[in-house]
């Protein structure tokens, strides 16, 4: 983007929507709609859109939809910040205090022009994990309209009052009448694939002290379907092992998603039962908790413990992921999942 037209986003007055105004926009989604066949269709039945703005999914996302690109969750253009100034990395917002939300725009994508359009960019939170069914299971953050000039748009978003405990999946999405959604359904994952501006961020950092106190997280699976549905909570690992740094990583699955394992027979590989409701994850790079069954539209938080025993510096970072059946009738889709990036620090006297 030039530095002039840089500028003239900058100097953009934004202004926030509430109230009336937000109802109004959110029902340009056609929530019922199916997805069309292509770019062509998916624009209008033209070669190409005048507007195309976009999100990345993941680095290597140039705008296609749909795209097989993975995983879809940790979207490079959503950041929190604790300040209005943009971080290097995204950190854990602060709760109960201001933080603020930084969404990088790109204009034009692969069916667009180099025009300014105008828009909405819409922000949204909910329980890390998977199966959060759309819209209901999202609490909106805020809202801002913004006009998006060829090139790099930053929108910074304040985030006030942030509820506890703190860790939170979020979802961004552009509306414009110019650059419509091709389709939203209840699946966040089908939705995001078949939408460039939609984009989804579920990552946590979990900074330890090496033989100190474990740090609990929230994590969710749901079912978005109309029936009763089966799922597997996937680990994996990425970088150097957490078990390098003597990690430990239990799951309490609390009475209610503890029974209905146990009811699907205790299914899984790499774990084991280590007290009540609760299962230690002992091969957390391919591991897995199996069969575990929700009703119609159920979401069932449970919570992930990290405790480690040797500070590095080395990164780490470990994937807990919900697999099963969507809305597009694959059976072991991606749901969802969190990437925990994990710091070990040396115990302070």
């Amino acid at each position: 983007m030039s530095t002039s037209l840089a500028g003239r986003a900058r100097r953009s007055t934004l202004a926030l929507l509430t109230g009336a105004a937000l109802a109004t926009l959110l029902s340009v989604t056609a929530a019922g709609a199916a997805p069309l066949a292509g770019p062509a269709e998916s624009r209008g039945g033209t070669t190409a859109a005048a507007v195309d703005v976009y999100m990345q999914d993941t680095s290597a996302d140039v705008g296609l939809q749909p795209h097989a690109l993975n995983p879809l969750w940790q979207s490079p253009d959503i950041k929190v910040c604790h300040t209005a100034v943009e971080c290097p990395t995204s950190q854990n917002p602060i709760v109960g205090q201001r933080n603020y939300i930084f969404i990088k725009l790109r204009n034009p994508g692969p069916y667009g022009n180099s025009v300014m359009e105008e828009g909405t960019i819409w922000v949204y939170r909910t329980t890390p994990g998977g199966g959060a069914a759309w819209p209901g299971a999202w609490t909106q953050i805020g809202a801002m309209a913004v006009p998006v000039y060829p090139g790099v748009t930053s929108v910074t978003i304040p985030w006030d009052n942030v509820p506890g405990p703190g860790h939170f999946c979020l979802l961004a999405r552009w509306i414009s009448p110019n650059d419509p959604m091709t389709f939203e359904g209840p699946d966040i994952g089908v939705n995001t694939r078949n939408n460039n501006n939609i984009a989804w961020r579920n990552v946590d950092s979990v900074a330890l002290t090496a033989g100190g106190q474990g740090q609990t997280r929230p994590f969710a699976i749901g079912n978005t379907l109309t029936r009763a549905a089966r799922s597997s909570v996937v680990f994996s690992q990425t970088g150097t092992p957490f078990q390098a740094a003597g990690g430990r990583l239990v799951a309490d699955l609390g009475p209610t998603l503890f029974e209905r394992w146990v009811k699907g027979g205790k299914a899984g590989k790499g774990v084991r039962e280590v007290g009540r409701n609760q299962v230690e994850i002992v091969d957390i790079g391919q591991a897995s908790l199996d069969n575990l069954e929700l009703g119609p539209g159920e979401r069932i938080a449970f919570s992930l413990t990290f405790a480690a025993a040797v500070p590095t510096r080395e990164k780490m970072a470990v994937n807990v992921t919900q697999v099963g059946p969507d809305t597009t009738g694959a059976a072991r889709a991606d749901l969802g999942g969190v990437r925990y990036d994990i710091t070990v620090a040396q115990q302070t006297r």
